[in-house]
């Protein structure tokens, strides 16, 4: 069989269509069918040979012209970094400023301030006190035990019902311990809120209808409910703004005993309703979670988080009835305030009546707290509240006198255990004089 022929490679083509004999390409591959070109054509075909001809050469010079100009900004770009310096906590530059400048004290030693005292003419005498002592802290009930806020946020805050006017200018207030250089701690009462409990039935407690009260007639809200977070939290926020450095939460639990009352009660436990655990796990998870929630939602305000807990949270895995796990608690705090009061303990460690021996109570006390704390893996710092009152309910006649003796004894014992830092609790704002605040110095 005959195999068609392949004709040759015509090798006179230029890349244009055009042949080196004058010759016009006209089709496709498959018509290879050549006509004459007209002499004008010849000549327009010359110059586009010629001006294309430069083309290699300007693009190469176009390139290196790019190359150049990338190079003198890379050069300058480098030049203006080098110049550049980064602060030193570029995180600091979206943290919230209060305009106001507290420094962390070597060691918080702090005392208990009202609101009237602290919007009151005993502020004068206890910032005198602070000053002339080893003290150098207060922390100032911003929602008192009630539930009321111990300043006035103004018509058009939603908390405006609550607002005593105890504090009348609280901007003022910071700003006279900033000129003192007295650290400022914020303390806000959480759970236990007759105020809220009255006015919303539904976030707190009930028995046969009615809002349930402690011997007290205390009411408490309910911390399995959200919104009673964010109700706290909002305020926190508010104290921060104003310009406290440490907000430190009080009665972040259930009542006393509620583990006698969780039947007898009626009251929602929100999310945690249909979690896979018991009652205790509830509440403990319940008061965990808020604590973590704070931590999370107040970063932004560059502001310490504590809690105050009962001192006996440490020395048990947990305590059942109101929901505090010392160990998850400070976990998620950056200070702990245990409260060792030597008159909130019964016989415990061997000591038949802790409020009579307040150095061996603290110093047994402390060594517990030290191995829970040494457990963690970040561990918070231990400021805890001391007693500097009288508990005469303790005593059928006279009580034991809490005075220099007995509140240098409890810092003391504080301070062989290894923790300096320490905040004195009186209800009624009246501290012992001429106490050695640093007792081993």
């Amino acid at each position: 069989m005959n195999k068609p022929r392949r004709e040759k490679a015509r090798t006179d083509i230029h890349p244009l269509g055009v042949n080196l004999s004058g010759e016009e390409f006209n089709g496709s591959r498959d018509d290879l069918t050549w006509h004459p070109l007209q002499p004008g054509k010849i000549l327009l075909m010359a110059i586009v040979t010629l001006i294309l001809s430069f083309f290699p050469q300007l693009i190469v010079n176009a390139e290196e012209e790019v190359q150049s100009f990338t190079a003198k900004i890379h050069d300058s770009y480098q030049v203006q970094l080098k110049q550049r310096s980064l602060p030193e906590d570029p995180i600091a530059r979206f943290l919230y400023d209060s305009g106001l400048q507290f420094e962390y004290p070597e060691a918080v030693r702090g005392i208990y301030v009202t609101g009237p005292s602290a919007g009151g003419s005993r502020f004068e005498e206890l910032l005198n006190l602070v000053n002339q002592t080893e003290l150098n802290s207060m922390v100032i009930d911003i929602k008192d035990d009630y539930g009321d806020l111990t300043f006035d946020p103004g018509e058009d805050s939603p908390y405006s019902d609550i607002g005593k006017n105890y504090i009348s200018d609280l901007r003022s207030t910071l700003e006279t311990l900033e000129k003192e250089g007295v650290y400022p701690i914020a303390r806000i009462v959480v759970f236990k809120d007759t105020r809220l409990a009255e006015k919303r039935p539904e976030l707190s407690f009930k028995e046969n209808g009615s809002i349930w009260k402690n011997g007290r007639e205390e009411a408490f809200v309910n911390p399995f409910m959200k919104e009673v977070w964010e109700y706290n939290l909002e305020i926190a926020k508010m104290a921060a703004e104003a310009g406290f450095k440490d907000i430190q939460f009080d009665y972040v639990r259930f009542p006393e005993g509620f583990e006698k009352r969780d039947d007898i009660l009626q009251y929602s436990e929100g999310e945690y309703a249909d979690l896979d655990m018991d009652n205790v796990q509830k509440r403990v998870k319940a008061v965990t979670d808020f604590v973590s929630y704070a931590k999370e939602k107040l970063a932004y305000y560059n502001v310490d988080l504590s809690v105050d807990i009962f001192g006996y949270s440490a020395t048990i895995p947990e305590a059942p009835g109101i929901g505090q796990n010392f160990s998850k608690i400070s976990s998620n705090v950056d200070v702990i305030s245990s409260m060792v009061y030597p008159s909130h303990w019964t016989s415990y460690f061997d000591i038949p009546f802790p409020d009579k021996e307040p150095y061996k109570l603290v110093k047994e006390y402390v060594k517990v707290e030290n191995e829970r704390l040494g457990e963690l893996e970040n561990s918070p710092v231990s400021r805890p509240w001391i007693q500097d009152f009288e508990a005469p309910w303790l005593y059928s006649g006279a009580p034991t006198q809490y005075g220099k003796a007995e509140v240098e004894a409890q810092i003391k014992a504080l301070n062989e255990g290894g923790v300096h830092e320490f905040l004195l609790w009186n209800p009624s704002n009246k501290y012992t004089k001429n106490v050695d605040y640093t007792p081993l110095d």
